[in-house]
Order: structure tokens, then sequence, then C-alpha cells
């Protein structure tokens, strides 16, 4: 078998990004060039020295800067086979290189699909799949009229968001008033705004190949991000079961499956989010076409006993997966604390060790003195693994209650 080039598009060397890449390039069969804007020399020097070949760019989110990279790639390593990456952002760009560059991969237009929320939805609801009400606000007056026929809470999030970033909830007519005063929205920054689903949410992730899903694996986010960002004290967590087999998640089976078609999703790994209301009805938040962040791609291959940093790579190089079996429960806790500053003090970790050690499979514990993010991963996390779900939920239960993380 005749090796392949690949090109990994890596802007920055993130920690969680470069597990991706070390994993690409240590698949057989594989060559490995990476695009960033970071210098060659801030990569691991085992990981450098494994690399065919690295290009800089000032701007891996342009892709006429993307295709001129991996032309000289292919110029002074040979011909280019696939290019991809894993960051969100980047979808819509490296679909555009690809394109002009004749590569097999996610579409221009199955990638504006995913990335942008409206179109999304849009194409959701024609098809007759559960989402929430939404509009493209681009005036202070079509905010108004979408908050008067859909009644409030109001969720308001950008049309191509990552993580909750910059989305909010509009309890009142007084808060859409000072809004609209301060960040009214305009043709130019429109924003999206959507029902609030109130229910229990999820995550449905998977691996598609050739228009058909092989493997899917179910999340219980414990709470909902929204309900972490707009309570500081609260850290966050997520289960993912060993059984998701049951009756209770079919619908979301039979909807998650056809929306990815609607989508346009050919071949590659999405992240799903989805609400099951009060009433027991379902409702599709967003999805992405690139592996989950927020130690999800850890916490899969935890529950599956199989590394998906190598399996995602392989899946975009030789459009190839092995299904695996669910032999476990994993969660992860996110550690998160109050305030601003850097971490002052880190309270309960020793007693948690204690208790649940023996089941603790991978961690990162808040330094003293280092920063704590903005968003709901926090400061530091710890991941959980037994083959019993009660056994992982009460070491989910007993973190949050244990662990205290003081902020200066």
């Amino acid at each position: 078998m005749v090796d392949r080039h690949a090109v990994f598009v890596v802007p920055f060397f993130m920690a969680a990004t470069l597990r991706f890449v070390s994993a690409a390039a240590q698949l057989p069969g594989v060559r490995l060039s990476v695009i960033s804007q970071d210098p060659a020399e801030r990569l691991p020097a085992a990981l450098r020295q494994s690399l065919l070949g690295h290009w800089r760019i000032d701007n891996c989110f342009d892709p006429t800067k993307v295709v001129a990279a991996t032309r000289e790639l292919a110029a002074r390593f040979g011909g280019v086979d696939c290019l991809f990456g894993s960051l969100e952002q980047l979808q819509v760009p490296l679909a555009e290189a690809r394109q002009a560059l004749g590569l097999p991969g996610l579409t221009v237009e199955t990638a504006n699909n995913f990335r942008d929320k409206n179109r999304m939805k849009n194409r959701l609801e024609a098809a007759g799949l559960p989402c929430a009400r939404h509009q493209l606000a681009g005036s202070a007056a079509e905010a108004r009229d979408f908050c008067s026929s859909s009644g409030m809470p109001v969720v308001v999030k950008p049309p191509a968001g990552a993580g909750a970033r910059n989305t909010f909830r509009i309890n009142s007519p007084d808060e859409l008033s000072a809004w609209l005063r301060t960040d009214a929205p305009s043709a130019g920054q429109p924003v999206l705004l959507e029902e609030y689903l109130q229910g229990e949410e999820f995550s449905f992730d998977s691996i598609m190949i050739d228009g058909r899903v092989l493997w899917h694996s179910i999340s219980c986010y414990q709470p909902a991000p929204l309900t972490v960002l707009e309570n500081p004290w609260i850290q966050w967590c997520v289960l993912l079961p060993r059984d998701i087999d049951g009756a209770e998640f079919d619908p979301i089976r039979r909807a998650g499956t056809q929306a990815l078609t609607v989508l346009g999703l050919e071949t590659g790994m999405t992240h799903m989010e989805w609400f099951r209301r009060t009433d027991g009805s379902i409702a599709i938040s967003e999805v992405a076409a690139r592996p989950p962040g927020a130690q999800f791609t850890s916490l899969i291959s935890f529950a599956c006993d199989l590394d998906f940093y190598a399996a995602w790579p392989r899946l975009q190089v030789f459009d190839q997966f092995d299904v695996p079996e669910r032999r476990y429960a994993a969660g992860a806790a996110y550690l998160r604390g109050m305030g601003d500053g850097p971490v002052r003090a880190v309270h309960g970790v020793a007693e948690l060790k204690r208790e649940f050690g023996s089941i603790i499979v991978d961690s990162y514990w808040p330094v003293v003195g280092g920063s704590q993010p903005q968003g709901y991963e926090g400061s530091g996390f710890v991941i959980y693994r037994h083959p019993e779900t009660v056994v992982v939920e009460q070491a989910l239960r007993r973190t949050v209650e244990t662990v205290r993380v003081e902020l200066s």
C-alpha cells in the first residue's frame, strides 16, 4: 500500500489539538505534514521529528493561504491526498481549500450547513426534524418581534458560535430592552435567537461513513452548559452511561441519524447537542462536523476502550473505523472556582483521591497561581471510569460536593 500524504491544519499548538496530531503522525501508512500559525519550534521535539513537513502561514483561517501552503508541501514532499483540521472555525475555510485543490472531504455546502446555525436549523425544520424555534435577527425590531412571538426566556447566540461562547439568556422585556440599548443586532452583525429549551441536555456523538451512521455515543450533561455559565458556583459534570441501547434514546437515534443526512454529511465524526423536554419530546440544539471538545474525546475513548484521538484522523485519511464495544461508563467533573483572578487554593483533592483514586483514569488538578479560563470547563477536571454507571455517578456527585477551588 502506498503511503498517503495527509496535511493537518493546526493554527495554534494547543495540548488537546496536538493529541490528534501526534496520533495522526503515528498512523501506519500516513506521511503527515502540518500547516500552522505557530512556529515549528513550539512543537514537542519528538512530534516535530515525526512530521514529513511543516509550513507556517499567518492565517490558517484564510483558504487562499491554506491552498498556497498545501501546494508548497506537495511540491516539496509529494502530492497531498487529504487536508483536514479539528477546530470548528476551520471547517468552512478547509472545505473551500479542498475545493480549490480538488481534494476529497467535507464539501463547502455541507460545511456551511454545519457551521451556520441558522441555516442548519432551517434545513432541519424543513425536513420535519425537532429543533428549537429560531430566527436570525439583523435589527432590534426583528429581535423584539421574535421575543414577542416566541415568548421568554430567549437564548441569544452567534450564528457561527462554538462551545456556548457569547451565548446568554434574556428572561424579561426589561432585559431585552437593556440588551438592545447596548448591543443591538445589525445587518452586519446579526444574532441567532432561539426559544429557551427546558429539560435535560445530552450529546449524540457519531461516526458516519458513506452516509451511514456506524457508531454513536450518548452523553448526559449535568446540568446544561448555559445553566453553568449563568451560575459561577456550579461545577459542570458529563456522564456517559454504559448502557445507551434503551428505548429512551430511540427518538434521538432516529432524529440524529436523519439530521446528519439532511445536512449532507457523508463521512466524518460529529457532535450533536440535544434536549429532552419536560414532556418527553426531544429537540436538536445544534451539530458540529468535527470531534467534540471539552474532554469528550477522552471520555468516549475511555468508555469504548478505543483511542479516538487516533481513530478520527484514520477516518479522515482512510475512511476507515473499527466499531468498538462500549465497555464502561465514564464521567468528567470540571473543577471551577467562583470569582476572578488566579487560583488561590484547592480543597478536597486528597480526600477525593482516597475515596475514588482506583477509578480515576485522567485528571488535571487546578494549580495554585494558575488562571481559570472563561467558560464552563473551569481550571481543571477529573475523569472516572467503571463498568457500573452508578459508581461513576456517585464519584461525580462526591466530586462536586468535595472539591472547592478558591480564586483570588
